[in-house]
């Protein structure tokens, strides 16, 4: 207790006994090396200038020369091939691709390989992963539920995009932040935002437990954002100031109130919205003519048409057995808008709440009422045109009541008792009586008949006959599935003493009163035109033939090409699960001691102190919104001041980045903690390459594959594997130097696919859903990563269980390993395709089929001891084979040597 309140001195430092509380020293503080502007540095002057390929490569050699040592030689082309392939795609090459880059003499061919393999797509797949690793990306919410995300790999689709087109970092980090605020109808920008949501969620959150869950929802946000991008461990401010770095607790909460309101939700994106626009634009112009043909003719032939035709008796039987209800009111209790249609349709749009109840009234003089009928219309507003608002195009009417009152103010309103209750289509399971039973929870839907109109009549028990006319009230409940109401629905009554067909024809009394008035010399009324031109038309050849126009081509309109992906925003519909109150906090409070019970004062938005030089401080990066934005321009405004190089943090951010690539390329960083660039982290080995390669990457616009050239064409990347000499291993025993290569082992996604790769399996198919099936035969970064039902194998070998932030995997040797490789099902099956694959190319010949095979599991021939070897071991397992009465016409022999190949450490190893 003493200790803690002397301020938590560091003992090392023999600090003397103080009762002051620590003191953060910005000013101080911005003294720290990852904290100051880049240096402008030149590559050193080196005693062998011929070893050096790159700039960079001076760097190394001036510490290793500073230390009397030498770095390897570089590594043979086969071996290089190899590296490179792993490096940068994470397949092996094939042996004609060894053979072809072994035997160009071209001075340059290594460039040129290296320019190819950077355009390849499978690019993306590799340093995807690697990026991946760092967002904490699963499909799955984690905890004890663990529900899954089934739109969360779309943000896994755009970082593999947004890699192979080379996006500049700067704005790859903004659009992760804030892509939604920077390019609102950019498909991949709205996807980039799933970074943020890419954490574990809490689904069971009791209403005491609401607060708490979102600031360690919040927290989570922040951390993934400044380890990622910045290397530093923010979360040590959200209880104390932290110990060791320039951040105050303050600093902390300010920028946690970045994401006060973010939120995760399933949104429909659409994926081409230019391309949309335009082919709508050019839609629009060309069906302008049809629309304006069929209303004038509406307006000014029709009417007449309709009294000719009312004036010739031979027409007396052609009359509309349905009466289309006007709406006098229509009210959503979810708050969707309910608007008329000319058809006398309402169309649903604006919010669809999980669930929903319409209430619509009308009026009408119409006797003795018979039957109602409920139409559920088509839209192409709708996802697969509908009828229904839900995700799939469906609907289900839960309950339907129909309240009566009659219009001369006689008597109170009451029920009517609907029975025989009939649809055009009924789901299996959900048939359109259910609309009328007790059940709350039943109801009437249409799947799968999407895209399709439908309708529903509803016989009344006792005909209603009130003379002086009725006022309908119709209420429609969709509490069946969550946001399952009708989109577009019309509203009908019949008169006909019986049930009757949903298109029937029959007499009415409006016909004959309106021909009446007609032949006493009177006009049609308002009410007669209403109630008869809708139907009308539907009868007269010439509107027929003009609707028909308008129909056709309205079948061709575009539409644009949805596709539902998990975003973080604000104002928007938030992923729903088991929790007890709202989605966010209104405001962020600087929390005392972390607890959401001890709060201080409102958190306004704000940056770490130490990474900004500007007077006006967070001010100069804070933009307000504009007015039509749903969302406050809080993350953009935090995204600005992440990649500004000048006064803001993009120094930082462009140093760790850096480093990141240094150390998947050369096997460890420049500073060993890459995500801990603060105090507690290791200081740089080269301080000064780390801000030449920083600065390189700013000149030439951030962008990461010139940064992968430069590495790669570097002698220090060239550099073999062969063990250091004996001075090497005492002066620099942890290799700080760089003067030796490091031995990698293949990661577990990589491990995998190079075995599949091998065995001619490999379906390269890319982008889309992923799967829980181990027998995929996809590359396994489209391996569903559900948090609590890891993919055995990626486990075994070390892949990141998705739980945080991971700059660095492990590497773990144990037995499990090896006897995967020699016993697993999918590994003797990709054995077994292998060896099919050397069978089809020379079914007799096993000295080629034993150098086939080395060539295109270890990208070599083999030696002659090891052709002797291979083909004693062939013949030994097939007289084994034949001694057990198993005939070795299946290739075993041949599949036994495959797995040993796929088995050694040659394999395993990059090289």
């Amino acid at each position: 207790i003493e200790w803690v309140k002397m301020g938590a001195p560091d003992p090392r430092e023999n600090a003397a006994p103080t009762n002051k509380p620590r003191v953060i020293d910005i000013a101080r503080g911005k003294q720290w090396w990852a904290f100051q502007p880049l240096k402008k540095t030149t590559s050193p002057k080196v005693k062998d200038a011929n070893w050096s390929l790159a700039p960079l490569d001076n760097f190394i050699l001036a510490k290793l020369e500073a230390k009397g040592l030498r770095p390897n030689p570089s590594a043979d082309r086969r071996r290089l091939i190899r590296r490179v392939f792993f490096d940068i795609l994470g397949l092996p090459p094939s042996p004609e691709e060894v053979e072809a880059f072994v035997a160009d003499k071209r001075p340059d061919a290594y460039a040129h390989l290296i320019d190819s393999l950077l355009a390849n797509p499978h690019y993306g797949e590799r340093w995807g992963r690697h990026w991946l690793d760092l967002a904490r990306f699963a499909e799955s919410h984690g905890y004890e539920q663990d529900y899954d995300r089934p739109y969360a790999y779309t943000y896994r689709d755009f970082v593999i995009k947004a890699l192979n087109s080379d996006m500049p970092y700067d704005q790859f980090v903004r659009w992760q932040v804030a892509g939604d605020e920077f390019e609102p109808k950019n498909p991949l920008a709205l996807m980039a935002t799933g970074f943020l949501g890419a954490g574990t969620h809490a689904t069971q959150i009791t209403k005491n437990q609401v607060e708490k869950e979102r600031y360690d929802e919040l927290d989570d946000m922040l951390s993934v954002t400044s380890t990622t991008f910045l290397g530093l461990t923010l979360g040590c401010a959200r209880c104390h100031d932290h110990k060791f770095d320039p951040i105050p607790t303050r600093d902390y909460y300010r920028m946690l109130s970045t994401f006060t309101k973010t939120v995760r939700s399933d949104m429909d994106i659409d994926l081409d919205p230019e391309g949309y626009q335009k082919a709508k634009t050019d839609f629009d112009r060309d069906h302008a003519p049809l629309t304006t043909a069929l209303a004038y003719y509406e307006k000014e032939r029709l009417p007449e048409n309709l009294v000719a035709w009312l004036k010739r008796p031979e027409t007396d039987a052609q009359k509309p057995g349905w009466h289309i209800l006007a709406i006098t009111e229509a009210k959503s209790k979810g708050g969707a808008k309910l608007i008329s249609q000319p058809d006398g349709s309402l169309l649903a749009s604006g919010k669809n709440p999980d669930a929903e109840s319409y209430t619509i009234t009308v009026t009408t003089q119409q006797r003795p009422i018979t039957a109602i009928r409920i139409e559920a219309l088509s839209h192409p507003s709708f996802v697969r045109g509908g009828p229904g608002r839900a995700g799939n195009g469906n609907f289900a009417l839960s309950d339907l009541r129909v309240t009566a009152t009659s219009l001369d103010g006689k008597g109170n309103p009451f029920d009517l008792h609907l029975r025989g209750a009939r649809a055009t289509f009924e789901q299996q399971g959900l048939p359109v009586t259910a609309a009328i039973d007790k059940d709350p929870k039943s109801g009437w839907a249409v799947d799968p008949q999407f895209g399709k109109d439908h309708a529903a009549v509803f016989a009344l028990e006792t005909p209603l006959d009130l003379k002086g006319g009725v006022k309908l009230t119709f209420t429609l409940k969709f509490d069946t599935n969550t946001g399952h109401s009708i989109g577009r629905l019309r509203l009908s009554l019949s008169t006909l003493p019986k049930e009757v067909a949903f298109d029937a024809l029959s007499r009415l009394e409006r016909i004959d009163n309106a021909r009446l008035a007609l032949e006493r010399g009177e006009n049609l009324t308002a009410e007669d035109r209403a109630m008869l031109l809708p139907w009308f038309r539907t009868i007269d050849t010439e509107w027929k033939t003009l609707d028909r126009r308008v129909q056709e081509h309205l079948a061709s309109e575009p539409k644009p090409t949805l596709q539902k992906a998990m975003i973080c925003s604000e104002g928007v519909s938030a992923i729903r699960t088991h929790t007890q109150g709202g989605d966010f906090l209104e405001q962020t409070y600087i929390l005392r001691r972390g607890d959401p019970n001890n709060k201080g004062e409102v958190a306004t938005q704000g940056f770490l102190q130490a990474l900004m030089r500007m007077p006006d401080a967070e001010k100069h990066w804070i933009t307000p919104p504009p007015k039509e934005s749903r969302t406050p321009w809080h993350r953009r405004s935090l995204a600005n001041w992440l990649t500004d190089t000048e006064k803001g943090a993009g120094h930082l951010l462009a140093r760790v980045i850096v480093n990141r690539l240094w150390q998947h390329h050369i096997g460890r960083g420049i500073v060993t903690t890459p995500s801990d660039f603060g105090a507690q982290g290791a200081a740089p080995s080269h301080p000064e390459l780390l801000d030449y390669l920083a600065s390189e990457l700013i000149r030439n616009g951030w962008r990461l594959k010139s940064l992968h050239r430069q590495i790669l064409l570097s002698a220090t990347y060239k550099q073999s594997v062969a063990a250091p000499d004996p001075a090497k291993r005492k002066s620099d025993p942890d290799n700080n130097l760089f003067g030796v290569r490091v031995r990698q082992r293949l990661e577990a996604e990589v491990l995998r696919d190079a075995i599949l790769n091998v065995a001619g399996l490999l379906d390269t198919t890319m982008y889309g859903p992923g799967t829980l099936d181990e027998s995929m035969k996809r590359r396994s970064l489209y391996f569903f990563v559900k948090r609590s039902k890891l993919i055995p194998t990626m486990a075994l070998f070390d892949a990141p269980n998705a739980l945080q932030s991971i700059a660095t995997r492990q590497t773990t040797t144990v037995a499990p390993q090896s006897l995967y490789l020699l016993n697993n099902r999918y590994v003797r099956d990709s054995a077994q395709a292998f060896a099919r694959r050397l069978i089809a190319s020379d079914k007799h010949a096993t000295t080629t089929n034993v150098d086939r095979a080395y060539r295109l599991a270890l990208g070599r021939p083999p030696s002659a001891s090891e052709t002797a070897d291979a083909r004693a071991f062939l013949e030994q397992q097939s007289a084994s084979y034949h001694a057990d009465n198993l005939p070795d016409s299946e290739g075993n022999a041949l599949t036994d040597l495959c797995q040993i190949l796929l088995s050694l450490n040659e394999f395993v190893f990059v090289e």
